[in-house]
């Protein structure tokens, strides 16, 4: 730490020399690194905003995002310098985080003396921009705050119950907020270890685990599933990590019940880039009795669940999910318009996603707003379909989505990954064993198996590119 501390003061003086003053913006393209935190630290004294590039994408796609956020500064990487070097523009420049010569980063930096950098970082100050990933349309830079972070810390330090002699993984990449929070910056704030990966490698983090070199764990749905048929799996003892925890997409009930029977209690969650993220984190002591809630609220986040009309709704009933509380962005940079159409009275955050709350509290994501299909009048949330499609013993998982119908308005149609090894059921043993377990409505008319669907950075199926899969 007292390395790290040193290298960010001088990163906070190379980004003064290289003309950045506050309230500017740095962009970095570049795999999970060290450099990456110290460069976030060091906008922090600097006042200087970060903007995480996608290493994902390319050039053309990342020349329109530089454009919107007016990045003056672009540090990549080697694995991304031949996308980076087309990126040079007028007023923006270039720096290469592993250019070994007298004029590259490493060289500059240890050159210069430290910054100390400001007393103060205000709450409702920017310390940085993610680009939303999208399962619909155009990214948008989401602001994140000092406060957002602070609201975050306590949220998912007190859920998953971070301690500062804990080692956590960073393998999720740092251009999303699971990347940075779930649970690095959390783990850097309080002073523990945090291994980072350039990215996740299910080889890797079996070994991490089975050497007992982790106490908590973090990953998406789509982790879990990689690790759950690792070779490993059935002879590696998860007992060894304290806290495991899940979030970015729902977690099927299939899944949980996997590692469940594993000794590992996998902590379902919820919340958003625009919540900084965390919100929601089941407690362990009720995960296996209400499986499939994401739990309540952390105590610094504040919900409602409401109707078309922003009027509350009652316990056990779908309302859409609004955020306030200390960890909701101001906004979206920028985009004053759309941040307005998004933020209720300025204080909720409304979030496009469908939920209710039992008689205990405890909330259960039913699917987004916008996923939601109604067929011969009633409502269908592709969410319940999913998960009950993903305990299919030939179902890997399993995307829902409506489509036109001149009988019912609209019908389902299944997007389907198999097992490994299993092959597609048929079509009417499918649908004989699905009005097994659901009301005939709500049973999918088409099932199309893919070898993989397209996903964002949290793995969450961008539903809207599904068509174009076939």
């Amino acid at each position: 730490y007292r390395a790290m501390h040193e290298r960010t003061g001088r990163t906070a003086s190379l980004l003064e020399a290289c003309g950045i003053a506050a309230g500017e913006r740095v962009a970095v393209l570049c795999r999970n690194r060290v450099e990456f935190f110290e460069l976030l630290f060091a906008c922090a004294r600097t006042g200087a905003l970060l903007v995480p590039l996608n290493w994902r994408m390319p050039r053309a796609e990342l020349d329109p995002l530089l454009e919107d956020c007016g990045a003056r500064l672009v540090l990549f990487g080697s694995e991304d310098a031949a996308v980076a070097a087309g990126l040079e523009r007028p007023g923006r420049a270039l720096l290469g985080l592993d250019d070994g010569s007298a004029s590259g980063f490493s060289a500059r930096r240890d050159a210069l003396p430290e910054k100390p950098g400001r007393t103060a970082w205000a709450a409702s100050d920017a310390w940085y921009l993610l680009y939303t990933s999208g399962t619909t349309g155009q990214p948008k830079a989401v602001i994140q705050t000092y406060g957002m972070a602070l609201a975050n810390y306590v949220n998912i330090s007190q859920a998953m119950g971070l301690r500062a002699d804990d080692t956590t993984v960073c393998f999720l990449p740092l251009f999303h907020t699971g990347g940075i929070n779930l649970t690095a910056l959390p783990a850097l704030l309080m002073g523990a270890r945090v291994l980072i990966t350039p990215a996740f490698d299910p080889d890797r983090t079996m070994q991490l685990i089975a050497a007992g070199r982790l106490d908590t764990f973090f990953g998406v749905p789509a982790v879990y599933q990689a690790i759950s048929l690792h070779p490993d799996f059935d002879r590696a003892d998860l007992r060894r990590v304290r806290c495991w925890a899940c979030g970015g997409a729902p977690l099927p009930d299939e899944l949980f019940n996997r590692f469940q029977g594993k000794g590992a209690t996998v902590l379902n969650g919820m919340g958003m880039t625009e919540t900084g993220p965390t919100v929601f984190l089941m407690d362990i002591e009720n995960a296996a009795r209400k499986v499939g809630s994401v739990g309540k609220p952390q105590l610094m986040s504040a919900v409602r669940l409401v109707d078309a009309n922003g009027n509350d709704v009652a316990r056990e009933e779908t309302g859409e999910v609004w955020f306030g509380g200390l960890g909701v962005t101001p906004g979206y940079f920028g985009k004053p318009q759309i941040t307005q159409g998004s933020i209720v009275e300025g204080t909720w955050l409304r979030s496009g996603d469908l939920a209710r709350k039992d008689e205990d509290g405890y909330y259960y994501i039913v699917g987004r707003v916008k996923d939601m299909y109604i067929s011969g009048g009633e409502n269908i949330y592709p969410a319940e379909v999913e998960n009950q499609m993903a305990s299919h013993p030939d179902i890997l998982e399993a995307a829902v989505v409506g489509i036109a119908d001149a009988r019912w308005g609209e019908v389902g149609c299944a997007y389907l990954l198999l097992r490994p090894g299993h092959k597609f059921p048929g079509e009417t043993p499918l649908t004989a064993w699905l009005r097994a377990h659901l009301a005939a409505y709500k049973v999918p008319k088409q099932f199309i198996v893919l070898q993989e669907f397209p996903r964002t950075a949290a793995g969450k199926v961008q539903k809207h590119l599904l068509r174009n899969s076939v």
